[in-house]
């Protein structure tokens, strides 16, 4: 019998995961798959539930959620034999769109699982190692992120988001962005992509793994998810008014043609800017300085 692991955020999607975990799991059974429910009170409980699922010999690990779920899992899975699937139940689900899984049937997202799980197998995909720069820091635990990596006006936007009570859901963080668009200024950056150093002001700098975060802003649009590089976009200094123009043009990955735009890729990049956060798949994930490495192959997925 198949064992699996559904590791379960009730609160995703406004509340969709916990409405799909009954069918979802009642497809799987029927199937002949033994489901263990996880659910966490908290972060650091549903990763020790997830840690423990994993070790204890499950067939794989499901991630039923959004981005931060999958973000978990994938953490938890990263470098071992464990599968991951995901179950989108999530606001972005941008690893879901990458793996071109099902987003609005999640019945069909868990027989597809079932039939990599035991008709071709998982695939072997990228995971990108986030350690901090510090030497501090050095006994600190890396941090992996399958998706987008961001750092200056997004992850501002994320620092605002987090402290702010009102409104819920995605009107809070459009808010978020308004709010800090008012008072924000290009950054000093210093990066290094493989051994070049590279010294710069900038919006943002967005190291994608995968093409998109944000519930599909194709921030990266050529960078794939299975060739051992990331993709490193560089946005440059532009005036409000050009921030906004050019604003819509990310979800078709067309913001790239713009003169202020730099793409490059590389294997290694390290990410300094005094003050600022990183996020990535919608998590944070550590305060600058840091390097992110692409392993190859790291995470092996039911997609």
């Amino acid at each position: 019998m198949t064992n699996l692991a559904l590791l379960v955020n009730p609160t995703a999607g406004k509340g969709r995961a916990a409405a799909t975990v009954a069918d979802v799991t009642e497809r799987l059974r029927a199937r002949g798959a033994n489901v263990a429910i996880l659910v966490g009170k908290d972060v650091e409980e549903a990763r020790s539930l997830a840690r423990t699922a994993a070790d204890d010999g499950a067939d794989a690990l499901v991630a039923l959620g959004g981005d931060g779920m999958v973000h978990l899992a994938l953490n938890v899975v990263v470098g071992t034999d464990t599968p991951l699937g995901i179950i989108p139940a999530g606001t972005g689900n941008d690893l879901a769109r990458t793996l071109q899984l099902p987003r609005k049937d999640p019945v069909a997202a868990a027989d597809l699982l079932l039939d990599r799980l035991t008709d071709g197998g998982p695939r072997a995909v990228d995971a990108v190692r986030v350690m901090p720069l510090d030497p501090a820091a050095a006994g600190a635990r890396p941090v992996w992120f399958g998706c987008v990596l961001g750092a200056g006006f997004d992850s501002r936007v994320n620092d605002r988001t987090n402290r702010m009570s009102w409104p819920r859901g995605r009107m809070r963080y459009n808010l978020a962005i308004l709010a800090e668009l008012g008072v924000f200024r290009p950054l000093p950056f210093e990066l290094e992509l493989d051994g070049e150093r590279l010294q710069t002001e900038a919006m943002l700098v967005a190291i994608g793994n995968a093409k998109s975060y944000g519930a599909g802003m194709q921030v990266t649009p050529d960078a794939e998810i299975d060739d051992g590089l990331v993709d490193v976009q560089v946005l440059g200094p532009v005036s409000k008014l050009e921030f906004l123009r050019t604003f819509p043009k990310v979800f078709n990955g067309s913001h790239v043609s713009h003169p202020a735009v730099t793409m490059r890729r590389a294997k290694v990049v390290s990410v300094s800017s005094p003050g600022v956060t990183a996020y990535a798949d919608g998590e944070y994930v550590a305060d600058l300085p840091i390097r992110c490495e692409t392993v190859a192959g790291a995470v092996r997925v039911l997609a």
